[in-house]
């Protein structure tokens, strides 16, 4: 079930530059794409560090994106059509994305995708974080909202 290439929304990134967790990015994926879009959005808070990390962070590629009519008729914010609308160009992309709505859509248009959670649990997977528990209660703290049931359900499938 791995990805080699992601499309990646402003929560998750946000989320994983404040928890200190975005150095798993490059190192669970080869090609990671950020729609100017949600580059936007990130560096807005110019005292945060997200927005310094994304700014610093060679690894991201930024590329602009022209939305797809199919994504602009879900009526998502701009970064969620951005993403959305670049894995529909581009097949092999997986998007991480956390927006309920934005999720809907790709479940709709049967574009692969992840939740931040879902990054953290690969990461267990493969060896890069010894506890997905430990992850996941530092995206909260990040401010990334996750219910208990997600939690819960991200926990058994990494067997903890």
């Amino acid at each position: 079930m791995s990805c080699d290439c992601i499309v990646i929304d402003s929560s998750a990134i946000i989320t994983l530059f404040r928890s200190g967790q975005a150095q798993l990015l490059p190192r669970l994926f080869s090609h990671i794409v950020i729609p100017e879009a949600v580059w936007q959005e990130v560096i807005g808070e110019k005292d945060d560090a997200a927005a310094y990390g994304v700014v610093h962070a060679p690894w991201l590629k930024r590329e602009s994106v022209i939305p797809s009519p199919r994504i602009l008729a879900w009526c998502l914010g701009k970064g969620e059509t951005a993403v959305l609308s670049r894995a529909l160009e581009e097949p092999s992309l997986r998007v991480v994305i956390d927006d309920l709505d934005a999720r809907r859509c790709a479940q709709v248009m049967a574009i692969p995708m992840l939740g931040t959670g879902g990054v953290l649990l690969l990461a267990k997977r493969r060896g890069l974080i010894p506890s997905v528990g430990e992850a996941l209660n530092k995206i909260r703290a990040a401010g990334l909202w996750l219910s208990d049931e997600i939690v819960a359900l991200i926990r058994t499938q990494a067997g903890e």
